[in-house]
Order: C-alpha cells, then sequence, then structure tokens
C-alpha cells in the first residue's frame, strides 16, 4: 500500500530513488504487476455510474445508549447523564448534544439493533462485515472496498477506487482500513494519512517529500511533491519507455486531481468552515480529530472515488471517573458538525442518491455504569447511522429492551448493513469471486439481504 500523506523512517525520498525503483515503489503500491492489467480491463469493459461509499469508524466503541438510543425512562444508572431531544422527524429522537444533525433526521436514519459485533477492539468488523474470528478463505478476507474496486474499476486512473483516510494509531488494530484479501494487493486501500515516524507502519510504503501530519493542512507541499516527481520522470526519459496503460499507473502518482481532492484551500472557505476546526493531536492511542477530513471524503469521491474510509478520535472511555461523559461532551458535538456538514454538503450538489455514508463503531456499551461512571465494552447491542445513497431516511430501524441491553426487534447484522451498501453502491451479491484455492466467495454470506426497510 502507499501513503502520500505521513513521514517514513527511510531516509530516501520519493523523488530521489532510481527510474528503476521508483517504478517497483509505485507498482507495488498501486497494486502489484496487476496495476497495468486492471487499468487494460477498464479500458475494455469501461466503468458504471459512479456510486459511492463514505464508511466513517468510531475506533473504540461508542456508546450507543448516550447517542442513538437513549433511555430517559431507564434508572439513573442506566440513562446518564444526557437526555434525549427530538428531531424533525416526529418520534425520532437522539441525544443532546447533536442539535445540529437533530435538524436533518429525515436526512439520515438509525439502526439500533446492530446485534452481532464481534467484541474485538479492531476496525475489522466495520471494514469487512466480518468477524474476526470467522475462518476466513486463504488469502484472507477482502475490505468492502476492495469488493467495490474489483467489480467496478476505476472511475477516473487518476484516482484509485479504494482510499483510505485511516490514521495509523497506538492501537493498531483501529487504525486498519482492511486488506485487499483474497481479492488481491491491486485492489487494497491506497493510503492517504500516515502518523509520526516513530509510529509509521513497517511497510512498503512511498512517502512524498516527508509531509507529515501536521503538514496535512499545507496541501502545497503536496502539490509539489507530485510536480516535482512528474518533471524528474519527463526528464529522465521514464515516461517513453512505458506503454498507454503503465502511464496510467503512473499517472495515479503524478496527475494533480488527486492532489487537488486533497487540496481544501480549492474548497469555498465557507464550506469547510461549516465542518469545524481539525485538531491534528492524536487522541491517544486513538485517531486525531481531523473533522475537516469529512470534507476531504466528499471531495475524494467527487474526484472519482468509490470507497472512502476514515477513523475518527477515540471512543473507549471507560477508564477514569466519569470519562464516557467528559469525552462526550468534547467529541460529540464535533461529530455533530462534521457529519451534518458532510449529509448537507451531498444535499446540496445531489450526491445524495449515488453516495452513501454509514458511521459506527465495533461495538456498543454497557447499559448500566461501573463504579467510574463510565460504561464498558458492550457487544451484545450497537447501532449504527446511515446516510445518502438514495436510502430511505427519516427513520429509526430496530429497537432495544427497555434498558438498552439487547434487540428486542429487528436485530440487525453487519453483513446485512454491507448487503445494502454493496448494493446500493451497484453491486449484485450474486456476484462470486474465486480465492487463491478456486474456491467461490460471495460479497455476503447465501441469505443474506439488504436492509429492506432502507431500499
Amino acid at each position: 500500500m502507499l501513503t502520500i500523506l505521513g513521514s517514513s523512517s527511510r531516509s530516501g525520498l520519493c523523488d530521489k530513488v532510481s527510474r528503476r525503483d521508483f517504478m517497483t515503489i509505485g507498482g507495488m503500491a498501486l497494486g502489484g504487476l496487476s496495476l497495468q492489467n486492471m487499468l487494460h480491463a477498464e479500458d475494455l469493459q469501461g466503468t458504471s455510474s459512479h456510486k459511492a461509499i463514505i464508511n466513517v469508524y468510531l475506533p473504540g466503541g461508542p456508546p450507543h445508549i448516550d447517542m442513538w438510543d437513549l433511555k430517559p425512562n431507564a434508572p439513573a444508572e442506566i440513562r446518564g447523564e444526557f437526555e434525549p431531544i427530538s428531531t424533525n422527524v416526529p418520534g425520532m429522537e437522539i441525544c443532546e448534544l447533536f442539535p445540529k444533525l437533530a435538524k436533518m433526521g429525515d436526512k439520515f436514519a438509525i439502526i439500533r439493533s446492530l446485534a452481532d459485533s464481534d467484541g474485538d477492539h479492531s476496525a475489522f468488523q466495520c471494514m469487512t462485515g466480518r468477524r474476526r474470528r470467522e475462518q476466513p478463505p486463504t488469502g484472507g478476507w477482502p475490505a468492502a472496498g476492495s469488493w467495490v474496486s474489483k467489480l467496478k474499476g476505476n472511475v477516473d486512473p487518476a484516482v484509485p477506487p479504494h482510499l483510505s483516510l485511516m490514521y495509523t494509531t497506538g492501537n493498531r488494530a483501529w487504525g486498519e482500513p482492511g486488506k485487499g484479501g483474497f481479492l488481491g494487493m491491486g485492489h487494497a486501500p491506497f493510503e492517504l494519512v500516515g502518523r509520526k515516524a516513530s509510529e509509521q507502519r513497517k511497510s512498503d510504503n512511498m512517502v512524498l517529500q516527508g509531509v507529515t501530519l501536521d503538514r496535512l493542512q499545507d496541501r502545497d507541499s503536496l502539490r509539489s511533491s507530485l510536480d516535482r516527481l512528474q518533471r524528474n520522470a519527463d526528464a529522465s526519459g521514464a515516461m517513453d519507455g512505458l506503454d498507454s496503460f503503465a502511464q496510467k499507473a503512473l499517472g495515479i502518482l503524478t496527475s494533480s486531481r488527486l492532489a487537488d481532492a486533497l487540496d481544501l484551500s480549492l474548497e469555498d472557505p465557507k464550506v469547510v468552515e461549516r465542518y469545524g476546526v481539525d485538531d491534528p493531536a492524536f487522541e491517544r492511542d486513538g485517531a486525531p480529530r481531523m473533522v475537516r477530513n469529512f470534507c476531504i471524503a466528499r471531495r475524494l469521491v467527487e474526484a472519482g472515488a468509490r470507497v472512502v474510509s476514515l477513523n475518527f478520535t477515540r471512543w473507549d472511555w471507560h477508564g477514569g471517573d466519569g470519562m464516557n461523559f467528559v469525552q462526550a461532551r468534547k467529541d460529540f458535538p464535533l461529530l455533530d458538525t462534521a457529519l451534518s456538514a458532510l449529509i448537507e454538503d451531498l444535499h446540496q450538489r445531489g450526491m445524495d442518491q449515488d453516495v452513501s455514508v454509514v458511521v459506527w463503531g465495533e461495538f456498543g456499551r454497557t447499559p448500566r455504569l461501573n463504579k467510574m461512571n463510565s460504561r464498558d465494552h458492550w457487544p451484545q447491542a450497537n447501532c449504527a447511522v446511515v446516510a445518502g445513497g438514495g436510502m430511505r431516511t427519516g427513520q429509526v430501524i430496530g429497537a432495544t429492551n427497555k434498558y438498552g441491553e439487547h434487540p428486542t426487534d429487528r436485530p440487525i447484522s453487519f453483513q446485512e448493513v454491507f448487503a445494502t451498501l454493496y448494493t446500493q453502491a451497484g453491486l449484485d451479491l450474486n456476484t462470486r469471486e474465486f480465492d487463491v484455492r478456486g474456491r467461490p466467495q460471495y460479497l455476503v454470506d447465501a441469505g443474506i439481504e439488504p436492509i429492506r426497510e432502507l431500499i
């Protein structure tokens, strides 16, 4: 995989490697030797309409009972410190710290009955729909974006279809966007962000001119890096020695289209302002509070991305006295601002029928507060918020019991959510691909259907 925003422990910079090394790095980063074949296949087959998915992962297990499934009539040790407020949809209530989202309840749906959380502190299930403990096929389970990349290909040859804004986190499993699995490295996520050199992934990443997280807002550094890379390749004659499909592969690295999508200075300042102000400091072993990455995700989709995943701050709050509510007062308003701005932008740009958004974490939180006035891990109940994608929004799907302990109505699995996202992205759930042993594999298990209330 390739990282274009981040720093590396390697001393060499991408524009100082040899022609041979550069082509090796570029080829491996963008899917190995199969990339040219993939681009060739794209030319032969063409691409379909541009449907897309934005996957917002909240690492650590956000408290479902304090966010989307409040129980105001429960005892104090269960209901906690927050009150529900009404949305613009009658009967649909959410936490009082989400006032902006409350004004657009008709533009999203709440799934209150996710019932099969694995219980691991990991992004795996939110990226793949699969349980980590489930026996994978040879080669491993592909991330959702890998399926979309394989079956839909590129919208624009200069923009990989599967992109990641997932920061490398201290808890490594919170920063992993998934892999290509048995579909191959050619469909692994193209990684756009990294972390400090001492904590950078030890993989074959290529970093452009040492652009680190603290320089994330300096998009000119990225643009300059790409410009130098292209000038050097042209000057050396490297471009002349490539066939048209290899030039497309290199074009992903040197085109300004991807850099422009990452360049918020090209966005209307009033739009950027609506997303809030970034905080690049990492939250302990979680991700930073980069609220404007919600805007960048939308810009990446506009540029041609089909799936964009991002992680946002850290939601594992049960370790300190009242930490659950202290952190919620800090992070709920940030999520409220960023997510409401993203949903509004999709509707204003006419993208709400094509771009699906899902927001979730790996599990919910204990309904009963612990002795530190916080909530522990609780995989028995979980929530998700979905928007866009032409889905039927303005509704609540499923319910938990009076204490938010377990689903009592319409239990839903992660795979059903992904079946819905795949369907709205134009994928046929009956499509099969073969793993490295030649065994047929499907996007979801047999019998899994999209959530009927949403489509």
